[in-house]
């Protein structure tokens, strides 16, 4: 899988762009503030309908514009189209000339895993994060796992909402309750598999990075601990003073240890970076086995970060990429691109929101 072509229209500080893109390693080369990120940000878009920066799209627009335009064609087993515009007044996304009705009929069309220092979120922000981080890999490869999300937390408003009336009419609350359990014990379901698979790929990852210097555990921490239905019974007096759905998979976390200690609490920068590269590396090798191609790297400056022996651990997963015909996409100013990748990469230039091969 690759973009083949990018279009951009007001989308940050790009009033027009058009560019082509084979298979391969593509190095965005320039000064800070002069759009790199922007193009990466417009890709991760494409693949997941919003920005890894953490923003809005009313943000995304182009200075003194209404709205903005992003598109492109995608290449895997099938060519499609992909053209999505966003105003406050209009929102169209398209999948091939047809207006895309389903999230989940969408989401997989372009598959990117991103590296950026939000990533550092993962490792050093609050449990919302970390949960992004499963649902976006489920999204990315089980069918009907946003839908379901959706309805879940659909529910918990629904539920909340109810909770805050000063007398919630009590077959209303068991309904949403009996809906709440059925879609939450599915969500936990599939996280709980999820962790295994993961977690070795993300060990592994993070060995070769760090040269063996700790060992990392994975530790899945569900906001259920046994039986939905009955713990939610028990916190049902609690939920009425503090007006709120209390337990639940919308208070799931990822424990992350290091030699058994809390990364977040004892770990130094240096390994929280690691680790939470480590993490995009698993999700992207993961990837890649669930479907045979390697989804779309997006490198955002990560690698000027990392000293020498950390880079060189980064390298086998994009020698991976290069080996089965992906694409990689990384930012860089002139001092600090990776050498160690050779020559066979395609340079560009990118100056106050353009972008031309030199």
């Amino acid at each position: 899988m690759h973009l083949a072509h990018l279009r951009l229209r007001d989308f940050r500080n790009y009033l027009r762009l058009d560019a082509d893109f084979a298979p391969g390693f593509h190095l965005l080369l320039g000064d800070n503030a002069q759009g790199k990120t922007n193009i990466l940000e417009a890709i991760y878009l494409m693949a997941t309908l919003r920005s890894f920066r953490g923003v809005g799209s009313a943000q995304l627009i182009r200075h003194g514009q209404k709205g903005y335009f992003v598109g492109g064609k995608v290449v895997g087993p099938a060519e499609h189209e992909i053209k999505m515009y966003w105003s406050a007044r209009e929102r169209n996304l398209a999948l091939d000339g047809r207006p895309v009705k389903k999230l989940g009929d969408y989401l997989g069309t372009l598959r990117t895993v991103v590296f950026c220092t939000e990533d550092l979120q993962l490792v050093k922000g609050t449990s919302r994060t970390r949960r992004r981080f499963l649902d976006l890999v489920l999204s990315q490869t089980q069918p009907g796992y946003l839908a379901l999300l959706q309805r879940y937390m659909h529910c918990v408003r629904s539920r909340n909402a109810l909770l805050k009336q000063s007398a919630p009419n009590a077959a209303s609350l068991d309904s949403f309750s009996e809906e709440l359990v059925k879609l939450g014990n599915e969500l936990l379901r599939q996280r709980r598999e999820l962790i295994p698979k993961l977690s070795p790929l993300a060990r592994l990852a993070y060995r070769r990075i760090s040269n063996d210097a700790e060992e990392l555990r994975i530790a899945y921490e569900p906001g259920v601990k046994a039986d939905f239905a009955v713990e939610l019974a028990q916190v049902r007096d609690r939920e009425r003073r503090y007006r709120t759905t209390l337990i639940g998979p919308h208070r799931d976390d990822l424990q992350l240890l290091l030699n058994e200690k809390s990364a977040a609490q004892f770990g130094s920068e240096g390994q929280k970076r690691t680790l939470a590269i480590a993490l995009k590396m698993a999700q992207a090798e993961y990837l890649t086995g669930l479907h045979g191609s390697a989804p779309v790297l997006l490198i955002d400056d990560v690698m000027g970060e990392l000293d020498a022996r950390r880079r060189s651990g980064l390298l086998p997963l994009l020698e991976r990429a290069r080996e089965t015909s992906g694409q990689v996409f990384m930012t860089c100013t002139e001092e600090n691109w990776p050498r160690e990748l050779g020559r066979e990469l395609q340079r560009w230039e990118v100056k106050v929101g353009t972008l031309k091969p030199f």
